[in-house]
């Protein structure tokens, strides 16, 4: 008989929501400040010294508390450890609201570990919201239990997506709004803050990359939501995400899926 896969170690989810809060404090400084200067990076994504800032630094405190795990950023290289543990991250999520001065941008930190997602952190520093969650001990925002939404129905559910632009057919959106879908562009991290915390229904998002939705193995589940990419399959490295409640997961793939 297989047992159950442990809890993670609440230990574990303090220090990833301390880490992720600092790399925010850190993002503020640059945030709205007149001499920020924006690079393109190969894929034509913004990047700024903000985001290095803060990936080092929580580059600097993963390995100075855990120094035998690996480490997967977005804007420095893989670092190979020997522990079974692998931290994931996005220190600026949402860098285009962030350039613009708009504050919906977040730093997101996820651990997996040899039974898989294990911790995941949103933290938005610009709005004070910080969502977390750990295997096993359930989801918070701001230390206080959050869930998703019950809705059963797409008829006047609320739907979030990073932006139109992101879609390669309007047909997919249609279909969404066929079945009497509300859909707003309140997207990237803050998208996912608002499905966990039941403020909206659904997060549907169709370019994504493995350290812009890791958060979300661990966020979801622990919220009562499912998380999976279009194919309805739980991954992070599907090219594209759903996360919602439940009850609409099967009806907005059905609209949307491959």
């Amino acid at each position: 008989m297989t047992s159950a896969v442990p809890p993670v170690d609440q230990a574990l989810v303090d220090f990833a929501v301390s880490i992720a809060r600092e790399a925010g404090e850190s993002t503020l400084e640059w945030f709205r400040a007149p001499y920020l200067d924006v690079e393109d990076k190969h894929d034509g994504t913004p990047v700024t010294v903000a985001d290095r800032n803060a990936e080092r630094l929580l580059r600097e405190r993963i390995t100075a508390a855990h120094p035998d795990d690996s480490i997967v950023g977005e804007e420095e290289a893989d670092t190979e450890g020997s522990s079974g543990r692998t931290w994931i991250l996005d220190p600026i999520d949402g860098t285009v609201s962030f350039v613009q001065g708009v504050p919906l941008f977040g730093n997101l930190v996820a651990l997996e570990d040899e039974h898989g997602p294990a911790v995941g952190v949103i933290n938005m520093p610009a709005l004070g919201e910080c969502v977390s969650a750990g295997r096993g001990l359930g989801c918070f925002v701001n230390g206080v239990p959050t869930r998703v939404s019950d809705r059963d129905s797409l008829a006047g559910a609320c739907i979030v997506t990073s932006g139109v632009d992101y879609w390669s057919s309007a047909a997919r959106l249609d279909a969404l709004l066929e079945r009497g879908a509300i859909i707003r562009t309140w997207g990237d991290s803050y998208g996912y803050v608002l499905v966990a915390t039941g403020r909206a229904d659904a997060m549907v998002d169709p370019v994504v990359s493995r350290w812009d939705v890791a958060p979300m193995l661990t966020i979801f589940p622990e919220a009562g939501g499912v998380f999976t990419d279009f194919a309805g399959h739980v991954t992070a490295e599907g090219g594209d995400a759903v996360a919602t409640c439940a009850s609409l997961h099967a009806e907005i793939l059905a609209a949307v899926g491959r």
